[in-house]
């Protein structure tokens, strides 16, 4: 099929309105139903604090146990300090956590240096029954008896401190500042300064980032209000002075950055707590000092916290569910998943040092290998103008920085994962309608140059092996290529990826006019997955050498057209191998962060290749079932995702439904160890929300799965248009035994297709899906199934539709395909299906 066929605009000026009908009993008020402290347990890696829909302030207590990237988990680890800079979800080193406050109710013996000040020594225990969490708030009490609270503005945070009242009643608190972060990336030439007078500390540092290359540099101002000043100055390793002012604190030489920083004691402390505010700005301490009295103006706690709170309440508001029948541990799932959405990426809009320009700038992408799957086309749907200004700051900083960045923080280029995913993104938005002050020509101009000019650092941005992969049509393994420089691994994964880069520019390419060839050109080369299909490749289970009756599989392939080895299960979810790398290290696999069996599906534009390549629907539903039936797939790794939904081009969108219900709740629950991996800047919970509501997307194409909410109904009100989209289920099962469609009708008429496009949301179209306990033949037919690069063959009609359509009713702790064997399935089916 060309590309235009692909191509659905939302062109339409003839938009319709319709009655969503809402339940009384539809919540309005979201915010009650958020908790931050989904995934700050079990390598969820959240930020769980204070911050704002893309805040560039983050408020929480910072912790030294594993899975601290966000700052705090709960995990029972020690309190190191309070500071207001973090990313969310991320792996590897942790991240940000620069300036800490850390406070003392008083120094022993009222003697200064008897403060214990480097974070090492100073870490203490916090009160796990004391730690509250909402959105725009975190609260923890210390096991000291300090109960500290904060919230934040966009640029600012505000602390609380209250400390406990002494039997003597001797009592002068401190506040130091601490010039380190999380994970001691200082570098050298810190400074801090006091002012004597008011207390005001200002300052900055360098750091590294925790997963990109270069430094960048982070400044602060600081204020206090409450209690009278008794004395400040700097501290350096474990001795202070009130003598000193100024500090200039070099990193030392043994690999640690030295403990500096500065304090400020007061005379006492009263009852409702000493204030402590504090901007953070990547332009000057100036900058930040005017944010702080911008923000934060009266260091009035409650009008701070509000406001925070009604900026989330507004970016919530837009999607109302039916809470019906549904179990509240549902509802806070959904609507959670859909939070962390907004935590990172992060606004620094006007705190960009690294060029001047009037456009939006956005960081935290972390990174796009992981957002562009599901986090950002959810955002495209709730909160459009948000990824318009995303999608202006990426082509903004290809016009100033020369590429579209694939992962970037703090102003600094992140390492790429794979593909040069950022062209997915544009192809996304531009698909879908975005358009205001976007400018798509030199967007389009971006994603060519990414197909087209080989960086010297492709490690960092763009893509590498661009000779191999115009002359020979493949990414080769161990790759011959001296025009650019990277880690010469994952070069499955990369081919796969380019492929479906090149086909997201094809889909740009038709829709701008103008640009016959190249939609011809890159049509073509997005077919060059094939070219690393080994027919005669065999999977053998890897504990006991079992055959697993699939042959046919990706593999890596050298420049002389000579297949490499890689055992298709190595890095999947099954591999007993320790040791085993599938990532940026020189000595990784052909795939990145997953299995061959996994990247197996990943030809997104061209299911319907793919299914003929496996051997038609009913082979490739088979060797579907087998990836998840034996958890060869991990749900908590973002290619894992589309795989859930992929049963929508065999023909069995049921099958679908039915895998999603598998998954949620059983590996994502609204709990602290909720998460089955890293919320990697809220991509988990895009997956959450989506799945929830019942429309998953393929993400560079206007189209999205769908199968039954996991609510009576649910509606989405555009912000474009003011239109509201609904979809409603009849027969409503809140114990989801009744989750296949029967039939459905869309705006009122009958609807076979298995998806929708986008127009769904901003037509505010109505949906209505009539569900039962048995897989139907709904969304079966050839013309019901969505498009696809190729033409779809061996379907006879339907798409045989054999597997379930006998069953009558699972027992409960049958009805999730995950937990089915062989045996279990003899009572339904005869032998040879099974």
């Amino acid at each position: 099929m060309a590309a235009k066929r692909l191509l659905l605009f939302v062109l339409s000026t003839s938009l319709h309105t319709f009655a969503s009908g809402q339940n009384s009993t539809n919540t309005t008020d979201n915010l009650q139903y958020i908790d931050p402290l989904i995934g700050s347990a079990n390598g969820g890696n959240v930020f769980p604090g204070a911050t704002l829909p893309y805040g560039m302030a983050k408020a929480v207590a910072d912790v030294d146990s594993g899975s601290n990237q966000g700052g705090f988990t709960t995990e029972n680890g020690n309190v190191t300090g309070f500071s207001t800079m973090h990313d969310s979800g991320t792996g590897g080193q942790p991240s940000l956590g620069n300036f800490a406050f850390f406070p003392y109710a008083s120094c022993p013996g009222d003697d200064l240096n008897r403060c214990v000040f480097p974070k090492r020594v100073r870490k203490i225990p916090y009160q796990a029954d004391s730690v509250k969490s909402k959105p725009g708030y975190f609260a923890i009490t210390l096991s000291s008896g300090v109960a500290t609270d904060m919230t934040a503005a966009q640029h600012t945070s505000l602390f609380r401190f209250k400390f406990p009242t002494f039997n003597n009643g001797t009592q002068s608190p401190l506040l130091l500042l601490d010039l380190t972060d999380l994970s001691d990336s200082r570098q050298d030439n810190a400074t801090i300064s006091i002012d004597e007078e008011s207390g005001r500390m200002t300052g900055s540092a360098r750091f590294l980032p925790s997963f990109g290359s270069g430094t960048w540099v982070g400044y602060f101002c600081a204020d206090f209000k409450g209690a009278d000043i008794r004395d400040n100055g700097i501290f350096v390793n474990s001795r202070a002075s009130t003598d000193a002012k100024d500090l200039k604190i070099s990193r030392s030489i043994n690999g640690y950055p030295l403990p500096g920083g500065g304090f400020i004691r007061f005379e006492s402390a009263p009852a409702d707590g000493i204030l402590a505010r504090i901007a953070v700005s990547l332009i000057s301490s100036e900058q930040a000092c005017r944010s702080a009295e911008a923000e934060v103006p009266n260091f009035d706690f409650d009008t701070t916290r509000k406001a925070a709170e009604d900026s989330w309440r507004e970016k919530l508001s837009p999607i109302i569910v039916s809470t019906e029948g549904v179990n509240s541990s549902l509802i806070t799932n959904f609507y959670s998943g859909i939070y962390r959405t907004m935590v990172n990426p992060q606004n620094y809009t006007g705190e960009n040092p690294k060029w001047e320009s009037d456009e939006p700038y956005f960081d935290s992408f972390y990174c796009l290998w992981d957002s562009f799957r599901s986090q950002l086309p959810f955002l495209t749907i709730l909160d459009p103008a948000s990824v318009t200004d995303m999608i202006r700051s990426l082509i903004d900083t290809y016009e100033y920085e020369g590429w579209l960045p694939d992962c970037r923080m703090t102003t600094c280029k992140g390492y790429t994962q794979g593909g040069s995913n950022a062209d997915v993104v544009l192809a996304d938005g531009y698909i879908k309608g975005l358009s205001d002050g976007i400018d798509w020509d030199k967007g389009y101009e971006a994603v060519v140059k990414d197909a087209e000019v080989e960086p010297y650092d492709w490690s960092n941005e763009g893509r590498g092996g661009l000779d191999s992969w115009k002359l020979l049509g493949y990414i080769p393994t161990q790759d011959f290529d001296y025009r650019g420089f990277g880690t010469m691994t994952r070069s499955v994964s990369r081919t796969l990826e380019y492929a479906y880069n090149d086909f997201c520019i094809a889909q740009m390419a038709e829709g701008l006019g103008g640009r016959e060839e190249d939609v011809e050109k890159y049509e073509e080369r997005s077919s060059n997955w094939r070219n690393l299909y080994n027919k005669d490749q065999k999977s053998f289970l890897l504990n006991g050498g079992a055959d697993t009756g699939f042959t046919g599989f990706f593999q890596g392939k050298y420049l002389n057209g000579t297949w490499h080895n890689q055992d298709p299960l190595w890095c999947s979810n099954i591999d007993p191998g320790p040791n085993r790398i599938c990532s940026l290290q020189n000595t990784g696999q052909e795939t990145f962060e997953s299995s061959l069996w996994e990247y197996g599906f990943y030809i997104p534009g061209d299911q319907a290749g793919l299914i003929s390549l496996y051997g038609g629907p009913y082979a490739f539903v088979k060797r579907l079932d087998y990836l998840h039936d034996n958890n060869i797939t991990y749900i908590g790794n973002e290619p894992s995702f589309l795989t859930v939904f992929q049963y929508h081009y065999a023909g069995r969108p049921a099958l679908s439904a039915l895998r999603s219900h598998f998954y949620i709740p059983r590996f994502f629950s609204p709990t602290n160890a909720g998460l089955p991996g890293n919320d990697d800047s809220g991509a988990m919970g895009s997956f959450v929300a989506m799945s929830m509501m019942g429309l998953f997307p393929n993400p560079g194409q206007n189209v999205y799965l769908i199968i039954p909410p996991f609510f009576e109904s649910v509606s989405i009100k555009s912000s474009l248009t003011g239109k509201t989209a609904v979809t409603r289920n009849v027969n409503f099962d809140p114990n989801y035994e009744a989750i296949y469609i029967q039939s459905a009708t869309l705006n009122g008429e009958p609807y076979t297709k298995n998806w929708v496009d986008h127009s769904f949301f901003t037509e505010g179209k109505e949906l209505v899906l009539t569900l039962g306990r048995n897989e139907s033949s709904w969304g079966t037919r050839v013309e019901d199934l969505p498009p696809s690069l190729s033409k779809y063959e061996g379907f006879n009609g339907t798409a045989n539709v054999t597997f379930l359509e006998r069953f009558r009713r699972w027992d409960a702790s049958k009805s999730r395909l995950g937990s089915v064997r062989r045996g279990d399935l003899k009572g339904y089916l005869g032998e040879e299906e099974v």
